[in-house]
């Protein structure tokens, strides 16, 4: 595909919007999306994506996203497989922030921080089904209530994810404030395997990161409000390399955000990352709308044993590529600020386009 058309299907992810009538708004299922031999399944519960299903460089299709083996088990799900995570992903500290004079607490799950929503965050829900064309896209709604988790006012919420064509999809998260001023961050928390779901671990992806600086945390994950480069360090992706090549440089793994190196004169999306599996030759490129990413490598995996097809997932069985803004932005000023005003809108755009070589 040429150049001047992708970065019309880029332009065109902004303004793709949907005009007909709920079709489901209280029952879990699955729904797919297809073209060629990409192939999506999504359940309406925490707009959870549960498979990816690509070919390989000699044709062979597999599923390249870690999962559950039933709907039932994302209901008490603590890894967040898949889900479109919120009202504000990763982390807030110590569980509050002030917005215009008035001080917000939130449930503490997370050493006594706000992870990925709260307790019961846009993950844990079940979502309206707007609109579903199999072979175009799956739109999903949410009304979050204001006091949704200590956060501040109504948001009305969508996601919709595009098959494109046979090896790009696209995530679209939008949200507007109804009533008052809230922080919105969503996040897809995706966990990538490109070898197949049940391939084992990660280390022998190759890896590029169009990142030359990340936000440092703390030791309970939560961003010192340091804004560093990652020069002769081992966050260092800028030039490709394996995931493994350096984890022993690292306490447990990754999991940390990278700021993304965003053009001043920026019109489309931004390329993020890129990452290559060498047995199976599948290579996905992601780019987004979005100031960070979280690189996470499934350090707390613990030994799921009930995943897809019988799958057992390790730790390092997958990784994640979360774009977001920064963590912890509502209590640090020197970072982008995720306040959505009343009546403004949100917008969030992912795009991943896979090939095989």
């Amino acid at each position: 595909m040429g150049n001047s058309i992708f970065l019309l299907l880029l332009s065109s992810l902004f303004i793709f919007s949907y005009t007909s009538t709920a079709i489901c708004n209280c029952n879990v299922g699955i729904y797919e999306l297809r073209r060629g031999d990409l192939t999506l399944k999504i359940t309406n519960y925490g707009a959870t994506v549960l498979s990816v299903i690509v070919p390989d460089r000699n044709g062979k299709l597999d599923d390249v996203v870690l999962g559950f083996s039933s709907l039932d088990k994302y209901k008490n799900d603590t890894t967040y497989f898949g889900a479109i995570v919120g009202r504000v992903a990763n982390r807030i500290g110590n569980a509050k922030f002030t917005l215009n004079g008035t001080v917000y607490h939130l449930p503490q799950n997370d050493h006594g921080n706000t992870l990925h929503g709260g307790r019961i965050g846009f993950s844990d829900v079940v979502w309206t089904v707007i609109e579903h064309v199999r072979d175009s896209h799956l739109t999903l709604s949410y009304d979050s209530y204001d006091g949704d988790q200590g956060f501040p006012g109504e948001v009305s919420v969508t996601v919709t994810y595009i098959i494109m064509d046979k090896n790009r999809f696209a995530v679209k998260m939008q949200a507007t404030p109804i009533n008052m001023a809230t922080p919105i961050n969503m996040a897809s928390h995706t966990y990538w395997n490109l070898g197949g779901h049940r391939s084992g671990s990660i280390f022998s992806h190759t890896l590029q990161l169009f990142a030359s600086a990340i936000t440092p945390t703390d030791d309970n994950l939560l961003p010192t409000g340091e804004i560093l480069p990652v020069d002769n360090t081992r966050y260092d992706f800028r030039r490709p390399r394996t995931i493994g090549s350096k984890f022993n440089e690292t306490s447990s793994g990754y999991d940390i955000n990278y700021v993304i190196d965003v053009p001043a004169n920026r019109k489309h999306l931004v390329k993020v990352a890129a990452a290559r599996e060498p047995k199976s030759g599948r290579k996905m490129e992601l780019w987004s709308n979005q100031p960070g990413v979280q690189f996470y490598t499934a350090n707390m995996m613990n030994e799921i044993k009930e995943g897809k097809n019988g799958a057992v997932y390790e730790n390092y069985a997958g990784f994640c590529l979360e774009t977001q803004g920064f963590p912890d932005s509502v209590n640090r000023p020197n970072f982008p600020s995720q306040i959505v005003n009343r009546g403004d809108e949100y917008l969030h755009v992912m795009l991943y386009r896979f090939s095989a070589t």
